[in-house]
């Protein structure tokens, strides 16, 4: 049996109609639909949400809170949310330590240097990499899941070649 742990991105593509990659996400969840396959998201894609509600223009946070009404029906209610473990949080240690060692220049990959303590570190930004999506993708490895994300995922796959990702964009 297949389980797929959907980015936010994934989620907003399937739940919004409006986005463009919305039917080829909707087919995707459709043709699982006659399966024994599981979807799931993250408690960090509720955290993401969160925030855009946050954030939002006051014009736009109706439309929000509608979206986050479709999360819960969805996952929340459901129990197909995945809450963030202390074997994610190992999980996720790794997994930023493989990318640190992967892409920091080699001559500051001494031992007991953070990310953060480069003097020009290649950062998150410039790899494509969020740290949340890092956190969805500790999760995904930890329980054998296919990540399904929608956006620049490249770096992280590269560095973890355990992790199965898929694109249904």
């Amino acid at each position: 049996m297949n389980a797929y742990l959907l980015d936010t991105n994934a989620v907003s593509d399937w739940l919004d109609s409006t986005k463009p990659r919305h039917a080829s996400v909707l087919r995707h969840v459709k043709l699982l639909a006659d399966t024994d396959a599981i979807l799931l998201t993250s408690t960090v894609v509720l955290g993401e949400i969160q925030y855009g509600l946050r954030v939002a223009p006051a014009e736009r946070r109706q439309s929000l809170e509608e979206f986050r009404a479709q999360i819960n029906a969805q996952f929340v209610h459901r129990r197909l949310l995945l809450d963030v473990s202390r074997t994610t949080a190992v999980q996720y240690g790794d997994l930023r330590a493989r990318l640190f060692e992967k892409y920091a220049p080699r001559k500051r990959r001494r031992k007991g240097l953070r990310a953060e303590e480069l003097v020009s570190p290649t950062t998150g930004k410039e790899l494509g990499i969020q740290e949340n999506d890092l956190w969805i993708a500790a999760q995904a490895v930890e329980r054998n899941l296919i990540l399904v994300a929608n956006d620049k995922m490249r770096p992280i796959q590269e560095a973890i070649p355990e992790l199965r990702a898929e694109d249904w964009g």
